[in-house]
């Protein structure tokens, strides 16, 4: 299974060395960006680290001029351009160390969910919570905080400190499942019974 693990990188080390660090994955995600024009185009990012992001784009930025990327699951990412291609561009990703973790994790599902095999990866589509945070309810009772990495009208990916056994019958929000995989952040949860739009709003 796919995980991010960063070489050891010295604080006088240059922040291209530091972005280098990263190993890249590959990625098929959609989304819309800015120029420091202000100029709005459709991009795609093809493979991307924590530390930067390659993309196929129509627009033509410049070598160092800052942009800003609007991607599908992902967010707002922003940075400057470090090199450009036939096709597109590769750009830094200038983000808070915190930020950087959470991208890392979003990579992770990312890169492990053909190996994950979720259901609901194939049946529905995903889409992208407004609020993320929200609490996991065991059988017995016991609650714990997680964060909603991937959602879904039928399952759920949640980043969780612990591991309910497989099987285990649990709630999100008010949403009832049971647990189908483990992964390196936490767990994936199939719903007992295809959600409606309306049962998601609370997330969305």
């Amino acid at each position: 299974m796919y995980s991010f693990q960063p070489a050891q990188t010295q604080p006088s080390q240059p922040i291209a060395a530091q972005q280098r660090s990263f190993q890249r994955v590959t990625v098929n995600v959609e989304g819309r960006l800015m120029l420091a024009s202000h100029e709005e185009y459709a991009c795609s990012a093809i493979d991307m680290s924590p530390g930067d992001v390659r993309f196929t784009c129509v627009g033509r930025p410049r070598v160092n001029e800052r942009v800003i990327a609007y991607l599908d699951h992902l967010g707002r990412l922003e940075g400057n351009v470090i090199s450009l291609s036939d096709d597109g561009f590769v750009m830094s990703v200038n983000a808070t160390e915190r930020k950087r973790e959470k991208l890392a994790a979003q990579l992770t599902w990312i890169a492990n969910k053909h190996e994950l095999g979720l259901p609901e990866d194939r049946r529905h589509d995903r889409l992208t919570p407004r609020d993320t945070l929200s609490e996991l309810e065991l059988e017995d009772g016991t609650r714990y905080a997680c964060r909603i990495m991937d959602l879904s009208l039928s399952g759920a990916a949640v980043d969780l400190e612990v591991r309910p056994a497989l099987g285990m019958p649990v709630r999100l929000g008010n949403m009832r499942g049971r647990v189908v995989r483990h992964f390196m952040e936490g767990v994936a949860i199939e719903f007992n019974s295809v959600q409606s739009r309306e049962a998601l709003t609370a997330f969305l």
